[in-house]
């Protein structure tokens, strides 16, 4: 099993929103041929629709608007759940939905999911960022974390640096 399926994905709107298909149940996401399973985006809440079971916003990075979506009614994974977990998930997406309102920056993280072949977020956890910079600091981790898959794709498997290889960690130049 890949590893990069268990962990949030830094990604930017246009790599989340460009992640490839793959038409099974439930359906699979590939980035540059990878699966990936669960993403962590940052940007500025643009559009807010609050239902009784859901709350539908879009968090836009700069480069997209990415649809998310963060359910209240967790009744229906009551089977999936134990009580008190199944209390303090309602309760924890409760105050999830008042923090987010419109304007502010946010790090999201959930599931890669699709809803009649638009993929979103499903909604894990959301922070309210205070500091605007955090937004850069995405962008340049999503940068560099794309960069580096991408070059190590390139290399031959037995050359891939790993942690307990004792090779250095591959370096990667920002202004390429």
């Amino acid at each position: 099993m890949d590893p990069i399926l268990s962990v949030h994905v830094k990604l930017l709107a246009v790599d989340l929103l460009s992640l490839s298909i793959q038409p099974s149940d439930p359906p699979t996401f590939t980035h540059n041929t990878r699966p990936v399973s669960r993403a962590e985006t940052l940007g500025v809440v643009v559009s807010r629709e609050r239902k009784d079971k859901f709350l539908k916003f879009l968090v836009d990075d700069g480069t997209g608007c990415i649809p998310c979506i963060l359910w209240l009614n967790h009744h229906m994974f009551a089977s999936r759940f134990h009580p008190i977990d199944l209390e303090l998930k309602m309760q924890m997406a409760l105050e999830y939905a008042e923090k987010i309102q419109l304007g502010i920056l946010v790090s999201v993280r959930g599931r890669i999911t699709a809803y009649r072949g638009i993929i979103q977020i499903t909604v894990a956890d959301v922070v309210v960022e205070r500091d605007p910079n955090m937004e850069l600091f995405h962008w340049m981790d999503s940068i560099r974390l794309s960069r580096q898959y991408n070059d190590a794709n390139k290399l031959p498997p037995q050359s891939i640096p790993t942690l307990d290889s004792g090779k250095n960690p591959v370096q990667f130049d920002l202004k390429k």
